[in-house]
């Protein structure tokens, strides 16, 4: 017998939440900017989730380093508790990765779906 995996999503925390996102988590490690608390309805803040700060800077949303991008954050992730955590549950239950980048196809969110997913 075959059971669905609940989807985990990938949102900007600028677009409105809605009740199908289930449960949102925040992956940046900076808060995003003019966004309250309230209108970010996130469940839980995984700033250990994010990429290192060295790493975003080096990265700069560059889509020519994209690729060597998704290499070191998937080394920087390599035996992380937390994301084990939401791997987790995100079994369980259907989970949004919330993010605050421009680039909807290159920034932290996409690596964590592709690595959740698996």
């Amino acid at each position: 017998m075959h059971f669905a995996m609940p989807e985990v999503r990938v949102k900007r925390v600028y677009d409105p939440p809605a009740r199908s996102d289930g449960y949102r988590v925040l992956v940046d490690r900076v808060w995003p900017r003019g966004i309250s608390k309230e209108q970010a309805a996130v469940d839980e803040w995984a700033k250990e989730l994010a990429p290192s700060t060295e790493l975003r800077k080096w990265f700069g949303h560059d889509p020519a380093r994209w690729r060597e991008f998704r290499t070191r954050y998937r080394q920087e992730l390599k035996g992380s508790a937390a994301l084990e955590a939401l791997r987790a549950r995100a079994k369980k239950q259907r989970v949004t990765l919330v993010y605050s980048a421009k680039d909807e196809r290159h920034n932290q969110a996409v690596v964590l779906k592709e690595l959740l997913s698996k």
